[in-house]
């Protein structure tokens, strides 16, 4: 069992479709403290999918490792932790109360709950008494259609929450950059009794610390920024804007190499999204991702690698990913 320090704790946000266990491995070599599974339907869970099984699949580096679920039918709930309880290396069940997606929150699961507090207070503290992790977290947004701080922090102690992270956008907000509200974050941290670490529009070791100041979190939770640039946890944790000392040939190559071992040949065609990201920027680059756009077999995929980024180092890889309503 790893235990959290909860003295400006730096946490992966989990992303649908790429934060996953290649992904979570490399930022885990730059310094993140707590990474997260993609989001899990508890009904996938209950009912075993083999696919659902697979995600909550960690790398061994990932210690302390959070698993998130989402549903709110509390039977399915209970049947869910049932099942990771059987699983070890499991650190804490994080409980998805913000994701906006439709399809998610239209069936009162989510950002949906925000809605219903009442049922979001029962769902949590179903999961802290039926689970045998360390710890029970909780991921909000400030509210579903108009913002309910105050309400959310009282449901938070409420539910017995271990310790919870606060996305500072609205569900309506979706991710509209000018719609983030510190302010709403630092008012529920003076309310919950609880850790509190603060999301969203963090993208430097500067934003991180102001966000910090401006809320008292007691950490910071990264997603798209960490997408662009891995390294962003070893900045903030340096306090620096220097880049690590590395190659990105062999950043590449180490999350090309994870993604060959986690889904076989097959991940030589999901990597295809990745590699556009790395090479934006670079000489050649739209060559480049035409090549890759073609490439299917393993050895061929390894060799441009090599020869595409041989003597590249690394720099910020400009945001070619567009988050929808779909990503939590």
């Amino acid at each position: 069992m790893a235990k959290l320090h909860f003295d400006n704790l730096l946490m992966l946000a989990p992303l649908a479709g790429f934060t996953d266990l290649p992904f979570r491995s490399v930022v885990k070599k730059f310094g993140v403290d707590l990474t997260v599974s993609e989001m899990i339907s508890s009904h996938a869970l209950a009912y075993q999918s083999q696919k659902t099984l697979k995600m909550v699949e960690k790398s061994p580096l990932e210690d302390p490792y959070s698993v998130q679920i989402s549903g709110s039918k509390e039977e399915i709930l209970l049947k869910a932790v049932q099942k990771l309880n059987e699983i070890d290396g499991i650190d804490v069940i994080d409980f998805n109360c913000g994701c906006p997606a439709p399809k998610v929150a239209n069936h009162g699961n989510g950002s949906g709950l925000l809605k219903d507090l009442k049922s979001l207070v029962r769902c949590v503290q179903l999961i802290k008494a039926t689970s045998n992790k360390p710890y029970t977290s909780i991921k909000v947004r400030l509210g579903f259609d108009t913002k309910i701080p105050e309400d959310i922090a009282h449901a938070i102690n409420d539910s017995g929450a271990d310790f919870c992270v606060v996305h500072g956008r609205t569900r309506s907000d979706g991710y509209k950059k000018e719609r983030i509200d510190y302010a709403s974050i630092a008012l529920m941290k003076s309310i919950v009794r609880c850790p509190l670490i603060a999301n969203g529009e963090i993208d430097s070791p500067k934003k991180a610390q102001e966000v910090l100041d401006l809320t008292g979190a007691n950490g910071v939770m990264i997603g798209r920024a960490a997408l662009q640039k891995p390294w962003i946890f070893w900045q903030i944790k340096h306090n620096t804007q220097e880049l690590p000392p590395m190659l990105k040939k062999e950043l590449v190559l180490e999350h090309f190499d994870l993604m060959m071992e986690t889904y076989g040949e097959y991940g030589c065609v999901m990597f295809r999204k990745n590699l556009h990201a790395y090479a934006k920027g670079e000489k050649d680059a739209g060559k480049y991702r035409d090549l890759v756009n073609s490439l299917k077999d393993p050895k061929e995929m390894r060799e441009s690698i090599e020869e595409f980024f041989s003597s590249s180092h690394l720099s910020e890889i400009p945001q070619i990913i567009r988050l929808n309503q779909k990503t939590i």
